[in-house]
């Protein structure tokens, strides 16, 4: 990710409430950074911070202002087609059919990607295995627990084995059991050589899974680096705290 920018127009309105004559705000501005294969690269930021902004950006939900998002060697402007195919994004608010079952649902986004008949089924069954599906995968999606459609919206999400995978507070709301098998899995993933970018207000989670961090507040990153260097030189006594002296010494 170099250079990303995203501004969005102002309605009259919006700009009466906010008490401003411009008509856009920026609310990513000039982030960049560099994901890794093998490393769980994790984005912080408090509420409104532009954190999920940029998420989807590099998932091109939302078109950048300004800046490029590579993903695995492809331009996301130029080839964004090789790059989807080669990204999974999950978020807590994914939209699915009520009516399908997971395994219609899971099956039809395996098409869409075109994944071979002779990978689909082996696939398929290891995840609903390490996320204890099988006891309700022929349910509508309509009747599922929330913890439920979000482990469908993880298989739909990695069915066609991307390179690149982007998490966006995926455990948000989940039980601490549906959690820890989200974590397992990000875990193994991580061990396959995954790119895995991971967003969570969970400090425990960041804790246990990340290995480089950035810090985006205001729209602009206030640290970017390993958590190896964050932890040198870390001022508090804990990340929580360190995160939020950091924010609040931001400009």
């Amino acid at each position: 990710m170099q250079d990303l920018v995203k501004e969005f127009s102002l309605t009259k309105k919006q700009r009466k409430d906010l008490q401003t004559d411009a008509k856009s705000v920026r609310v990513v501005d000039d982030v960049s950074f560099q994901c890794v294969p093998g490393r769980v690269f994790t984005l912080l930021g408090p509420n409104g911070a532009g954190k999920t902004t940029t998420l989807r950006m590099i998932a091109s939900i939302l078109k950048p202002t300004q800046g490029k998002v590579t993903v695995a060697g492809h331009d996301m402007a130029r080839e964004p087609l090789a790059a989807l195919a080669k990204m999974g994004f999950l978020t807590g608010s994914t939209g699915l059919y009520d009516r399908l079952s997971p395994n219609e649902i899971v099956g039809y986004f395996a098409n869409l990607y075109h994944v071979p008949a002779s990978d689909f089924k082996p696939r398929r069954d290891a995840m609903y295995e390490l996320l204890g599906m099988n006891d309700f995968a022929n349910k509508r999606f309509g009747t599922l627990s929330t913890g439920m459609k979000q482990k469908v919206s993880i298989v739909r999400a990695l069915i066609h084995d991307p390179e690149v995978i982007v998490f966006d507070e995926p455990t948000s709301g989940l039980d601490i059991i549906t959690a820890s098998h989200i974590i397992d899995l990000i875990r193994d993933l991580k061990g396959k050589g995954k790119t895995i970018i991971f967003s969570s207000h969970i400090m425990a989670e960041v804790e246990l899974l990340c290995d480089d961090l950035a810090i985006i507040h205001k729209g602009k990153l206030q640290f970017t680096g390993s958590m190896d260097d964050f932890r040198a030189n870390m001022q508090t006594e804990s990340l929580a705290q360190e995160f939020i002296r950091i924010v609040q010494a931001a400009p």
